[in-house]
Formats: structure tokens, C-alpha cells, sequence
């Protein structure tokens, strides 16, 4: 059974362990994570108060603003939740080029999609990963199970540039496969 490590080195692994990958954005999710969701429940942090509705739990209201303005609020908290993300490589023929001595634009960007693919699973994140050129090449739908890094590696491992690039079809093609609201990274020279 081959090992597809290639695109994780232990340096770089190791500088990863301590770095957070917060969405800036309200996410949605059902696992508890590191991101704002678009949902309040009743959990830990603090958001809002707001008016008692007919129906709403009594063990939520605020008693010490109902002491102060004889009206009845009710605590809201910001639940904090998982993102999922699609991270899109472009893997053409244009891709292949590295200047003198460097290593190529596709292993540039499959570093840099097994970073942030290890990144978002260890905080169990759910990504997913797209290799296309003129066509989608390769499909994998998010998924946050730790061995699902396997997965990629192997595919960034397995798939050399070739082709053309048809970045507009592919990703007219993606936003069609990809059912939920999600982070979308490309990795392009969009060349």
C-alpha cells in the first residue's frame, strides 16, 4: 500500500498544529465548531435579548430585566458550529510550469489544498476537493473524518496537469453538485 505524503511534510505539519482556521462569515453546521452559525439556540455565549413570545421556555427569561422593566425578555445564545468547504484545484496543462528550478504551479497548489484540507479536518471542519481542467477530473464531496486527508493526498498524488483549462464551465458544474452553503477556495492560475 503506497504512502500519498508527499504533499504533507512533517515541517510544515508541525507549523500547522497551532493555527486556526476561522470562517469570517456565519456558517452553518451540525457539529459545534470554531464559526458563528446562523442559528441561535441555547448554549453557551451570550447574543441578544428579545421579546417573550407565547410558547418560549420560562427557564429563559431574564429575571433581573423583567425586575428593572417589568417586561419579559428572553436570553438568546450564538451557537458556534462547523463550515464545510470545496477546495477547487486547477489541474491543466498551464499548471505544469515552474521557473528555474522551482517546483511546478499544480505542487505549489496541491501544498497549499493539503495545508488547508489537514487544517480544516484536525478542527473538524468538513472539505472536500475538486481537481478539473477542462472537465471535472476528480470529485470528492466534504467529508471531516480524519482519514478522509488520505483521500486527498492520494488524488493530488495520483493526477498530473494536462489538458486545457475550462474554468467557467467547471465551476458553473460545481455550483450545481454542491447542494449546501459552503467555503469555495480556488487554486488557479486561471490561465
Amino acid at each position: 500500500m503506497k504512502d500519498y505524503r508527499k504533499y504533507l511534510v512533517s515541517q510544515v505539519v508541525a507549523k500547522l498544529a497551532n493555527i486556526e482556521l476561522i470562517a469570517k462569515l456565519v456558517v452553518e453546521g451540525f457539529i459545534t465548531g470554531l464559526h458563528h452559525s446562523p442559528y441561535h439556540g441555547f448554549s453557551v455565549e451570550f447574543a441578544e435579548h428579545r421579546a417573550y413570545r407565547p410558547g418560549d421556555e420560562i427557564k429563559y427569561l431574564d429575571w433581573k430585566v423583567l425586575a428593572r422593566t417589568e417586561k419579559y425578555f428572553v436570553k438568546q445564545f450564538e451557537e458556534e458550529t462547523n463550515t464545510r468547504a470545496m477546495i477547487i484545484l486547477d489541474a491543466s496543462a498551464s499548471m505544469k510550469f515552474a521557473s528555474n528550478g522551482n517546483i511546478s504551479k499544480y505542487d505549489y497548489g496541491a501544498y497549499l489544498a493539503a495545508s488547508l484540507a489537514l487544517l480544516m479536518i484536525q478542527q473538524r471542519d468538513a472539505v472536500g476537493m475538486v481537481l478539473y481542467d477542462t472537465k471535472i477530473r476528480k470529485f470528492h464531496s466534504p467529508n471531516s473524518r480524519p482519514s478522509f486527508i488520505r483521500e486527498i493526498l492520494k488524488t493530488l498524488e495520483t493526477n498530473k496537469p494536462e489538458n486545457q483549462t475550462g474554468t467557467a464551465d467547471c465551476l458553473s458544474e460545481i455550483a450545481e453538485r454542491v447542494k449546501k452553503r459552503s467555503l469555495i477556495i480556488v487554486i488557479s492560475d486561471f490561465f
